[in-house]
C-alpha cells in the first residue's frame, strides 16, 4: 500500500485552515492535522475533519453530459465544446451572462472572468459573493478605500473588546471562534448582539438580543453614548477621518437614544450603556462581523455603521483592533479579487477606468478587443431580468454556483433560469441548478487540482493536488481554455499550469505584484496588498492611512431603515436564516459527507416558546411556513433560545429550502438581498 499526506487548504468557509489529505494508493481516504499553519495550528472544525467523505463519492460528475429531448445524454468532451462554442457565438455579447465561484481557485475565477470579458465580450459576470458580502465591498471602499477584512485571524487573540454582531462565529468559522475564545482567556470583554442565543452567545460577557434588521439604530445608539461621554479618539478623528461632524449630528438625535433604540431593537437600556462603555473605554475593540450584517436592504449603512464606530473610537490600524468581516466561502475573497464582479477586473481596478481598460485590453491580446467599459449585471439583477425582460439575457454559463438553493425567493429563481436559451453548468455534482441546465460539464475538486485561494484575512494559500480527478473531469481552467481555443482563442489561454495563470494574475493585479507560488509555498503565505517580491505581505490594514487618495477614512450620516418587509397581521413573525455547524451553504458537499449528514440530516424552524403556545405548536410537530413567495413544510424546533416574535432556518436542506420564503428586495448600491430579515406565517398541520 502507498501512503502519503498532502498538505492543502480547506473547501468550506473564509477561514483558510489548513490540513493534510490522507492518499491510500492514489486516492483521498482521510484527513489529518497539519500543525504548522499559523491560522488553525493543528485544528478543524467538523467539516475539515471530514472534508474527504464528499471527494470520491459514487454520484460524482465524471463526462460531459448534454440534454437531448429532456434527457442528459453522455457526450465526449469535443461534442460538449462544439455544442457550447456554437451556441457562444450565436449570441451577441450582452445576450450572455457568466457566474463565477467562490469555491474554486483563484486562477479558475481569472480565466472565467478574462473567458467572460475577452471571448464572449460581455459585460455580466458576478458570484455568490453578491449574496454574502457586496455590501462589505461596496461600504468598507466607500468608508476606507478597501472592501476587505482589516486585520489577521491570529490577531483577534490580542483584542481587549470585542464586538460581535451578525456572526454566529463558533458555528460559522470555529477556528476564528477559537482566537475569541483565546481573547477572553487573556482578559477581553466580549459581546454577542444577535435575535438567537448561539454557541457564540454563551461564551459572551454580555448578550444582547435584538430583533433583525435593526443594526443601525443599535450602533448609532452606541456611538451617541459614547460621544456623550467622552469616550470618542479626539486625536484619531482630527488625524485620520473626515466627516465626524455630519455623523455627530445624525447619532446624536433624540431618535438614536437609548430608550428609542431599545424600543427599536428590543435590547434593554443597561445592555446598551455597558456595551457602549466597553467599546469605548477599551484599549483595543475590534468588531466582528458575517452576513447578519450584510444580507439586507441596508446592507451598505450598516457597514458603514460599523466603520464609524471603530473610526469615533480610533480602533482601526493596530493589533486588536479592526472591522472583520468573515468571509462566509473558501474563496469569496479571491473570487472578488480576481474581478469576478461586473464592475471590476482583479485588484478592484474599475471596468469603467479607461486606463483599466486599456491596461487589460493590451495585456490579454484579444485581436478583437474585449467587453466594452461599462458595468454589467449583478447576479440578483440578472434574474430579474430573465423573468422581466425575456430575451434580453439568453444564455449563460456557470461555474461552480448553485442558485437553485443559494438565492432568494427560489421560485423565481427557477422561472428565470427556465427563461434562458442556453446554459452549461460545470461542477462536481449533479446540482439542483445543473439539472436545469442545456450542457453539463464534469469539474475537478479542490483535492484533485492545484491553485491557491484567499481567505477571509486576505492571506494567500496553495491547494495541492492528491489525486486524479475521476473519470474525464478536468480542472475548471483547463476546460474554460479548451473553450476559448473552439472559439478562437487559443493564444490567449496558452496555459500550461495553474501556476502560469497565477503568474499573469500577479502581473495585472497591484495587490498581488510580490507573491508567487515560491513565496505562498511555506506554511505562512502571503496577505494582500504585497506589491514587491521583497514586500513581507499586510496582515493589518490601515496602519497609518486609508485607502482613500487622501489617505483619509471617511465617516457617513447614516440614518435606521427598517427592513423591506415587516411583520403585519397576515404575516406577524420577523423570518431570518443562517449556517449551521455541521453543513455548508447548498449542502452539495457536506450532505455528500456521511458523517456530517449523519449529525444533522435535515433542517427546522426554530420558534421561540410563547409564539408555538399561541399557534399551538409542540416541539418535533412538522408545521407550514409560509410567506408572500412560497410555502414549505419543516419540522418546528420549539426553544427558548430564539427571540419571541422570530422565527429561524438553516438554508442547507433542499427538501425544506427556507430560501423559498426569503425576500429578493435589494440593497439600492450592493444588489444584495435581504435574506435576514423578512415576514412570515407557521401554522400547525390539520388532518385531512
Amino acid at each position: 500500500m502507498e501512503l502519503k499526506y498532502v498538505q492543502t487548504t480547506c473547501p468550506y468557509c473564509g477561514t483558510g485552515c489548513s490540513f493534510n489529505l490522507v492518499v491510500k494508493d492514489g486516492k483521498v481516504a482521510g484527513v489529518q492535522p497539519y500543525q504548522r499553519s499559523p491560522v488553525n495550528e493543528g485544528r478543524v472544525c467538523p467539516k475539515g475533519t471530514y472534508a474527504h467523505e464528499f471527494v470520491n463519492r459514487e454520484d460524482r460528475l465524471t463526462k460531459p453530459l448534454i440534454k437531448k429531448n429532456g434527457t442528459f445524454e453522455e457526450a465526449t468532451w469535443d461534442e460538449a465544446y462544439d455544442l457550447i462554442a456554437e451556441k457562444f457565438k450565436s449570441y451577441k455579447p450582452d445576450e450572455c451572462a457568466v457566474l463565477s465561484s467562490a469555491r474554486t481557485s483563484n486562477e479558475e475565477n481569472y480565466a472565467l472572468m478574462k473567458f467572460a470579458r475577452g471571448a464572449l465580450k460581455t459585460r455580466h459576470i458576478d458570484h455568490c459573493a453578491r449574496l454574502c458580502h457586496a455590501s462589505t465591498v461596496a461600504g468598507l471602499a466607500a468608508s476606507f478605500g478597501s472592501g476587505a477584512m482589516t486585520n489577521s485571524i491570529g490577531d483577534i487573540a490580542e483584542s481587549k473588546c470585542l464586538f460581535i454582531l451578525g456572526s454566529n462565529t463558533f458555528e460559522q468559522h470555529p477556528l476564528i471562534g477559537r482566537r475569541v475564545a483565546q481573547a477572553k482567556k487573556a482578559g477581553a470583554k466580549i459581546i454577542y448582539a444577535d435575535p438567537r442565543y448561539t454557541a457564540t452567545g454563551k461564551q459572551a460577557d454580555l448578550y444582547m438580543q435584538f430583533v433583525s434588521g435593526s443594526d443601525v439604530a443599535i450602533l448609532n445608539g452606541l456611538m451617541q453614548e459614547i460621544i456623550k461621554n467622552g469616550w470618542e479618539d479626539t486625536e484619531f478623528l482630527k488625524n485620520r477621518v473626515k466627516g465626524y461632524e455630519e455623523l455627530k449630528a445624525t447619532v446624536m438625535k433624540e431618535d438614536y437614544s437609548l430608550e428609542n433604540v431599545s424600543k427599536i431593537s428590543g435590547i434593554p437600556v443597561e445592555q446598551l450603556k455597558t456595551a457602549a462603555e466597553w467599546i469605548g473605554t477599551a484599549e483595543s475593540a475590534a468588531i466582528l462581523y458575517s452576513m447578519g450584517i450584510t444580507q439586507h436592504t441596508v446592507g451598505v449603512d450598516n457597514v458603514k455603521s460599523i466603520a464609524n464606530l471603530q473610526m469615533l473610537t480610533g480602533n482601526l490600524g493596530r493589533p486588536g483592533t479592526g472591522v472583520n468581516a468573515l468571509r462566509g466561502q473558501n474563496n469569496v475573497q479571491g473570487a472578488c479579487d480576481m474581478g469576478a464582479l461586473p464592475v471590476v477586473f482583479t485588484g478592484y481596478q474599475k471596468v469603467i477606468d479607461e486606463a483599466a481598460h486599456k491596461k487589460f485590453a493590451d495585456a490579454w491580446g484579444f485581436p478583437d478587443g474585449i467587453s466594452e467599459p461599462k458595468n454589467g449585471y449583478e447576479v440578483t439583477v440578472m434574474m430579474d431580468v430573465l423573468t422581466d425582460n425575456p430575451g434580453e439575457l439568453k444564455c449563460m454559463y456557470i461555474m461552480g454556483e448553485n442558485p437553485m438553493l443559494s438565492d432568494p425567493d427560489l421560485t423565481h429563481v427557477e422561472h428565470a433560469i427556465k427563461n434562458l436559451e442556453f446554459l452549461v453548468v460545470q461542477d462536481i455534482f449533479m446540482t439542483e441548478t445543473a439539472e436545469l441546465a442545456d450542457v453539463v460539464l464534469p469539474a475537478a475538486c479542490y483535492a484533485e487540482k492545484d491553485g491557491t485561494q484567499t481567505s477571509t484575512e486576505r492571506r494567500v494559500q496553495m491547494w495541492r493536488k492528491a489525486q486524479d480527478p475521476p473519470g474525464e473531469a478536468k480542472d475548471d481552467w483547463k476546460i474554460i481554455a479548451e473553450i476559448a481555443a473552439k472559439m478562437g482563442y487559443a493564444d490567449q489561454f496558452a496555459w500550461e499550469t495553474a501556476e502560469d495563470i497565477f503568474n499573469e494574475i500577479a502581473a495585472v493585479t497591484p495587490s498581488y505584484h510580490g507573491m508567487n507560488y515560491e513565496r505562498l509555498n511555506r506554511p505562512e503565505a502571503l496577505h494582500w496588498p504585497c506589491p514587491a517580491e521583497d514586500h513581507p505581505g499586510t496582515p493589518i490594514l490601515h496602519g497609518a492611512k486609508f485607502a482613500h487618495p487622501d489617505g483619509f477614512g471617511v465617516m457617513h450620516a447614516i440614518d435606521w431603515k427598517p427592513p423591506a418587509e415587516v411583520p403585519d397581521a397576515e404575516y406577524p413573525y420577523v423570518f431570518t436564516t443562517g449556517r449551521i455547524l455541521f453543513h455548508w451553504h447548498t449542502g452539495t458537499m457536506t450532505r455528500r459527507s456521511a458523517t456530517l449528514d449523519n449529525e444533522v440530516p435535515t433542517g427546522w424552524i426554530e420558534i421561540n416558546p410563547e409564539d408555538a403556545k399561541d399557534l399551538g405548536i409542540k416541539d418535533g410537530e412538522t408545521v407550514k411556513a409560509s410567506s408572500r413567495r412560497g410555502s414549505i413544510i419543516v419540522p418546528a424546533r420549539v426553544t427558548k433560545d430564539i427571540m419571541k416574535g422570530v422565527m429561524f432556518m438553516p438554508f442547507h436542506f433542499k427538501e425544506c429550502a427556507a430560501n423559498i420564503l426569503t425576500n429578493n428586495a435589494l440593497d439600492p448600491i450592493a444588489k444584495i438581498p435581504e435574506f435576514k430579515a423578512c415576514a412570515v406565517k407557521v401554522e400547525k398541520i390539520t388532518e385531512a
